[in-house]
């Protein structure tokens, strides 16, 4: 408190008593006074306050400083919360696999919270069970969620069957991930259905949320449709006379999450440097098209602890994703195993590892590296492809070892399960490789690469050393914030609890930081994990 404006509290109520500095500060939606009574200074959580004049009474005490309430409703963007329909700017990403699995969705909504299905590397069959589960789900009190609409590298056709899916059914809000440029199956969705309103406004059904990393794909989610594809889909009959009318009056995504180093894929960009670099992007974009509703920007990647989410708030994110750290919760579709692997991670604990679905690319995936092999294992089948130019030219040393250390068994026989496995899912993959035998070697290097991970989640004994669990940084600081606490033992750890800590937490420490701007001796107050009965002390918002 600056001492040039002095202010001064009083009790208006017998209930006006002081309260411990620690619990006051963590009665988010109430303000917080610092009151000197003669004893030193005391908290208060009610009052009356007047700033800038002479003492107005003999009642009136000074005020060493003041904080306003911080509700975790007020954290983040408005403009995010109604569009999606959402209580607070908290989404549970989507880990692919069913990883973010419909019981994790389904917290995530009915708290006021989004979070998105893991529906990448599933089969049609098992997305549309996870809808129908879900939308009976939310069949008597209705509340928001959403599906993964993961990129089909080199398989449109793919693609496209994932958007008829998602349209038939009625999913209104996809999260858009790994694509690198825009194709006909996302703008497909985008743009159906798409209409004016009564205010002349250019209404858009579904909405999308990217997520990236990179400034030059920011701005093609914040550009309009594509041209040639709205031309491409509109002369197969795919959208309307209206649809292809009123598209170049729309951005590609609502919104856009900045992913810093995380789980998964990711280029391990800083969240400091990444997310004023895409709001930079967006600044521009909006000025450029004159959109009449502002894109919203959020960040992921080492949101792990509630400074990080009172960082991201403070920089201004619209809201926060979240992924690493539900992964190790009970709600999470992953094997018990997996999660008490992740409740041990540290910081240094993850590595890059080659990806699946971007292998032939030389793209690669952030994982665990401790208590599996995987991430070796998976590097050395990348060198034997970038070296042999089919199955039959690799080095007689190398297929030893692939064969028995990796694939278990021989690659012509690993070839035939693969092929079986296309013949289901995408018969243009067996039709390529038995033309080109690069692209056949890939597909059996790539077998073991999406069985990691399956194996991971069923947690089969017997291939423990080859699980793939994607995993960010993110990990190691969850675990040195809730070690020694109710929340270190998984548990112990539901999404919702979590997903609470970290907004409550957020306020709290923000608050803490204004404290300490004007009564630098209070410094350091930090917020510790919570059970829910304890945050529901925090916070009336909690149901």
């Amino acid at each position: 408190m600056l001492e040039s404006v002095p202010s001064w509290w009083r009790a208006t109520s017998p209930d006006d008593s002081a309260v411990d500095i620690r619990k006051a500060l963590e009665t988010i939606d109430s303000p917080f006074f610092l009151v000197d009574r003669g004893n030193g200074p005391e908290a208060h959580t009610s009052g009356e306050i007047r700033l800038g004049c002479d003492k107005p009474g003999d009642q009136w005490h000074p005020a060493l400083a003041t904080v306003r309430a911080l509700p975790i409703s007020a954290l983040g963007s408005r403009s995010f919360l109604k569009r999606h329909g959402l209580r607070f700017p908290y989404v549970m990403g989507a880990m692919a696999n069913g990883i973010t699995s419909e019981a994790m969705v389904e917290a995530a909504g009915k708290n006021g919270m989004m979070g998105f299905f893991g529906s990448g590397g599933c089969t049609l069959p098992r997305i549309k069970e996870a809808i129908a589960r879900l939308k009976q789900a939310a069949e008597t009190k209705p509340f928001p969620f959403g599906f993964n609409f993961l990129h089909h590298h080199g398989a449109p056709e793919a693609e496209m069957a994932l958007c008829e899916l998602y349209l038939n059914e009625g999913i209104r809000c996809v999260s858009a991930a790994a694509f690198l440029t825009m194709t006909l199956a996302l703008v497909r969705y985008r743009v159906t259905g798409i209409h004016l309103g009564e205010d002349g406004r250019v209404v858009t059904p579904n909405k999308v949320i990217a997520k990236l990393s990179r400034e030059e794909l920011a701005e093609k989610f914040m550009s309009p449709p594509p041209a040639e594809i709205l031309n491409k889909l509109h002369a197969r009959g795919l959208i309307t006379d209206t649809e292809l009318a009123l598209a170049p009056r729309i951005p590609m995504a609502d919104d856009i999450t900045a992913e810093a180093d995380s789980g998964g894929h990711t280029d391990n960009r800083p969240a400091l440097a990444l997310l004023p670099a895409i709001q930079a992007v967006r600044d521009r974009m909006m000025a450029t098209h004159g959109y009449p509703e502002k894109i919203g920007v959020g960040l992921a990647g080492g949101i792990a602890a509630p400074v990080s989410a009172t960082a991201a708030y403070a920089m201004g994110a619209d809201y926060i994703l979240t992924g690493t750290i539900n992964q190790g919760c009970r709600e999470a579709g992953t094997s018990d195993k997996v999660k008490a692997l992740l409740a041990q991670a540290r910081q240094a604990d993850v590595t890059m590892a080659p990806a699946a679905d971007m292998f032939e690319m030389g793209g690669k995936v952030q994982v665990l590296k401790r208590g599996t092999m995987f991430a070796m294992r998976a590097a050395k089948l990348l060198a034997v492809y970038q070296s042999a130019r089919s199955l039959d030219d690799i080095a007689d040393a190398d297929r030893a070892f692939v064969e028995t250390k990796i694939l278990g068994k021989p690659v012509h026989e690993v070839w035939n399960d693969t092929k079986t496995f296309f013949d289901d899912r995408d018969p243009t993959q067996v039709a390529k490789a038995e033309t080109d035998p690069r692209h056949k070697m890939a597909l059996v290097f790539r077998s073991y690469l999406g069985q990691a991970s399956l194996w991971a989640i069923q947690g089969l004994e017997k291939r423990s050393g080859d699980y793939q669990i994607w995993c960010g940084p993110a990990i190691g600081a969850f675990n040195a914030w809730t070690h020694g606490t109710p929340l270190a033992g998984p548990e112990n750890r539901d999404v919702t609890t979590v997903a609470f800590n970290l907004l409550i937490g957020a306020s709290v420490e923000a608050r803490s930081r204004i404290l300490a701007s004007q009564y630098p001796s209070l410094a350091g107050f930090r917020f510790l994990p919570k059970t829910s009965a304890e945050l529901a002390a925090c916070s009336r918002e909690i149901d």
